[in-house]
């Protein structure tokens, strides 16, 4: 027994041995494996953290390639901003005016700063500003993780340093190119300038709000003077904690609205101070007796009561040189900053801006314009003297005006007339507003086009027969619904007929396979605007609004033998040393060929000398024979109730236009067209006496070599000869025409020769000129009635000879096209023709049909 318990005890001490040693080996295995985790995480940290910041100094290194690190000069004259006074001249050089910089602003050095401004700025907008050397890693990546994630909060990450480069060098735009060179620049200004330095500059060149005369204010001195009337070295700490928090958002925070009042609510502004207060307090720059003491202080009683502020009127042509000027900056930074403008929302586009009219401002730059001061002033005392031939009495304001002079071969804007009087009315009726474009447009999105692609010449035939549109509505010109006729080109356009061209645009779009044809392959190209209202039905008649310097670019297109080049007013602009950093360089476009041209050219030629729709001509010829003698081409336009009236003429050399109407886009007279054309041959006749060479008068229009100059038949604009119909061929006798075609020439004879019309339409034309005959066979081949018209040639008489009487482009299209959703009512340009003219059309209706016969071709 003794011996059995001695073993079991033995066993059990085995075990219990065992089970330590199992668990020692247990343990020592979970801490090795754990060891070997926590290594491997370690070292899968490090070579992570090593590929994660190759990869990041890799993307870094990229997106700041191709920036040239600035010197220290070119970053202190970047980030001082200093005033100097840019000027605009005219092209001669000539002065037009100084650039008024509406910020006002007085530099100041450090030591006639407040320590309590800096340190509630430091306090308040970069607390680690005396530590970090232009940025704060964690700050970024806290950004970063804001950016990407939604991860750490809302915070901008940028230092003062960073302020200052995003005020003076880049923008606000949120895009990681733009914070990689933020942060390249903010670590190079640091290596440069003090700290002092820094913080003085940021206090001289930040933004402020306004002041009591309701200027915009920048700079801390002036703000001090603005707001509280004393010096930044003499500022309150409730005052300076006011002043601190203003650059965060002036217009927010100001106490005045931009007539120099004192806003009626200021608690903005006024929390915003006891916030910098309670950042001073928290970095123990100021002790908890002065933060209350200054929390609790009414502000509001050292703001200056308002007064008025000096201001120098300007006019239409020194705003809209700064305006172009400012588009020419803004461009240069955006490709500068490697920014593709099609990305930028409104607010990007609004910072570059504004940092582009900061430059011009403040650097001393010289603006040298395209505009003739003699030409300029000549247009200035047109409109003063002439344009009362535009008021009508149906509405209380005046109607206004837009005209444009261009270069056709360059582009160069010459001079213009933005209004009738800028004291009066600031619109600028030539480069701003947008207005429906009315049968101008024809020639530019239709014609043009149709002729580019070998459809039509000038002698083809379009239908014009009552018709409606695709979705109901009923289609018709400006005096009937159609001329129960095949009308030719030239005639079309001459009387600007609507549905001639909607036949031919709808023609157009199907054999292209492009709804939105004209726009994408013609209109873009010239720099019209975008809008899904030119693949509608209706769009051949103009409801889409343009500017008055976008028409006159689509005229100079046709004019500059199909080459659009853009139209423009900055020559050149010259920094305060002379050295040119920006210089026009012409991009030419070939939009329509130019035999093409070259027919649209001849065509509107037409427009003018037939005298249906303007007495340009007419007009021209009384005031001076000699401008007469120049070779005028044109198109006019008018839209829905007389709203608009349109004229743009055109020579070989120059291209000059006219809109009118009222801003509140009210009814005008029925005689508005012939007002508009009357005003515009004032004003081209005040420009020639000045400026003849402009004009060029020897020079004429031409064909060009390749056009296509064909023998057509009268009836139909296709070959002379005969066709099959029906299985009998016919033989045509007609009298023939030239037609000009860009390329194809015209097709060969057939029953449907002509774009638009039903198989009723065809059988009637045809109808008047099918005779009765038998075949060798004994049986009849006449498919219609009988004799043919023998009187069917009368309205075409009225071209070029209406003794004087004259019409305007009119609109009586009532329109209700819906296509692709189009409901509107406000389609356009139906041309009204003068009185004779528009009896003879309406008693005729078969007009401009030529005389001839067909018969039926003996069978063989």
């Amino acid at each position: 027994m003794d011996n059995q318990h001695n073993s079991n005890q033995k066993n059990q001490n085995s075990h219990k041995l065992l089970n330590k040693k199992t668990t020692f080996l247990t343990f020592n295995v979970i801490v090795r494996v754990l060891k070997a985790l926590v290594l491997f995480a370690v070292i899968a940290i490090i070579l992570g953290g090593s590929l994660g910041l190759g990869v990041g100094m890799g993307y870094f290194a990229s997106l700041v390639e191709g920036t040239d690190p600035p010197t220290k000069e070119e970053l202190e004259r970047e980030i001082s901003d200093i005033t100097e006074v840019s000027k605009m001249t005219y092209a001669d050089g000539s002065t037009i005016s100084a650039v008024k910089s509406d910020l006002i602003r007085t530099r100041v050095d450090g030591e006639h700063i407040s320590q309590l401004v800096k340190n509630a700025v430091i306090a308040t907008e970069d607390e680690y500003f005396e530590e970090h050397d232009g940025v704060v890693p964690k700050a970024l990546i806290r950004a970063l993780l804001s950016d990407v994630g939604g991860i750490g909060g809302s915070s901008g990450g940028s230092t003062l340093t960073q302020q200052l480069v995003k005020q003076q060098i880049l923008t606000d735009e949120t895009t990681f190119k733009r914070k990689a060179n933020e942060i390249l620049l903010a670590y190079r200004i640091e290596n440069y300038f003090s700290k002092d330095e820094i913080l003085t500059t940021y206090l001289n060149v930040s933004p402020f709000g306004r002041n009591n005369k309701g200027e915009n204010i920048a700079g801390v001195e002036e703000a001090a003077k603005g707001l509280f009337g004393k010096s930044a070295n003499d500022l309150t700490l409730p005052q300076a904690a006011f002043i601190a928090g203003l650059p965060q958002s002036p217009i927010v925070y100001t106490p005045y609205l931009n007539t120099g009042e004192l806003k009626e609510d200021i608690s903005a502004g006024i929390a915003r101070k006891d916030a910098v207060l309670f950042n001073m307090y928290r970095e123990k720059m100021i002790t908890k007796e002065e933060y209350e003491a200054a929390k609790s202080y009414d502000l509001a009683q050292d703001f200056l009561p308002s007064e008025q502020a000096n201001t120098t009127a300007q006019g239409f042509l020194y705003y809209t040189v700064l305006n172009q000027a400012v588009d020419v900056i803004m461009d240069m930074n955006i490709e500068k900053a490697g920014v593709n403008r099609a990305e930028l929302d409104q607010v990007g586009l609004d910072q570059y801006e504004e940092q582009a009219r900061r430059q011009i401002e403040n650097r001393g730059y010289t603006i040298e314009s395209t505009i003739d001061p003699t030409v300029y002033n000549t247009m200035q005392e047109a409109v003063a003297n002439y344009g009362y031939l535009l008021d009508d009495g149906y509405a209380a304001a005046s109607v206004e005006t837009g005209n444009i002079l261009m270069d056709n071969r360059t582009g160069k804007i010459i001079g213009f007339v933005a209004g009738r009087n800028y004291d009066i009315n600031q619109n600028n009726h030539a480069f701003d507003t947008e207005r429906q474009v009315g049968s101008t447009i024809k020639p530019i999105s239709v014609y043009g086009p149709a002729i580019d692609q070998g459809m039509i010449g000038s002698e083809s035939r379009l239908a014009n027969y009552p018709t409606k549109y695709k979705t109901g509505g009923v289609l018709e010109n400006a005096t009937n619904a159609g001329t129960n006729t095949f009308d030719t080109v030239r005639t079309s356009l001459e009387w600007s007929y609507n549905i001639p061209v909607v036949n031919l645009n709808n023609a157009m779009k199907e054999q292209m396979g492009d709804e939105n044809f004209s726009y994408n392959n013609y209109l873009s190209k010239m720099n019209y605007p975008a809008d899904e209202r030119w693949s509608y039905e209706s769009a051949p008649l103009g409801s889409v609004e343009a500017s008055v310097y976008t028409q006159t670019n689509g005229f100079q297109t046709l004019a500059n033998g199909g080459v659009y080049q853009k139209g423009y007013m900055i020559e050149k602009i010259t920094d305060n040393d002379g050295n040119v950093i920006y210089q026009h360089q012409e991009t030419p476009v070939q939009v329509y060929s130019t035999a093409t041209a070259s027919i649209m050219n001849d065509l509107m030629r037409s427009v003018l000398d037939s005298k249906i729709t303007t007495p340009f001509k007419d007009v021209i010829t009384g005031l001076n024979p000699q401008l007469a003698s120049v070779d005028f081409v044109g198109k006019t336009g008018t839209t829905n109730d007389y709203r608009d009236a349109w004229l743009v003429v055109s020579t070989p050399s120059i291209t000059i236009s006219s809109w009118s109407g009222y801003d509140e886009n009210s009814v005008m007279s029925s005689n508005s067209g012939i007002q508009n054309s009357t005003y515009l041959a004032y004003l081209t006749n005040a420009v020639y006496t000045v400026r003849p060479d402009l004009f060029n008068p020897e020079e004429r229009f031409t064909l060009s070599d390749d056009v296509i100059q064909a023998s057509v038949s009268k009836l139909t604009g296709d070959k002379e000869g005969g066709f099959m119909y029906n299985n009998i061929r016919y033989s045509v006798s007609s009298g023939s025409i030239v037609s000009y075609f860009a390329k194809n020439g015209p097709a060969d004879s057939q029953y449907k020769f002509g774009y638009g019309g039903t198989d009723a339409n065809y059988q009637a034309y045809w109808s008047k000129y099918l005779s009765t005959k038998t075949d060798a066979t004994g049986s009849s081949g006449s498919t219609g009635s009988g004799n043919t018209n023998t009187n069917n040639n009368n309205t075409n008489s009225n071209t070029g000879n209406v003794s004087g009487n004259t019409n305007t482009d009119a609109n009586t299209n009532t329109n209700n096209d819906a296509t692709n959703n189009d409901t509107n009512t406000d389609t356009n340009n139906n041309e009204t023709p003068t009185e004779e003219n528009n009896n003879n059309n309406n008693n005729n209706q078969e007009e401009e049909t030529p005389q001839g016969s067909i018969e039926p071709a003996p069978t063989e």
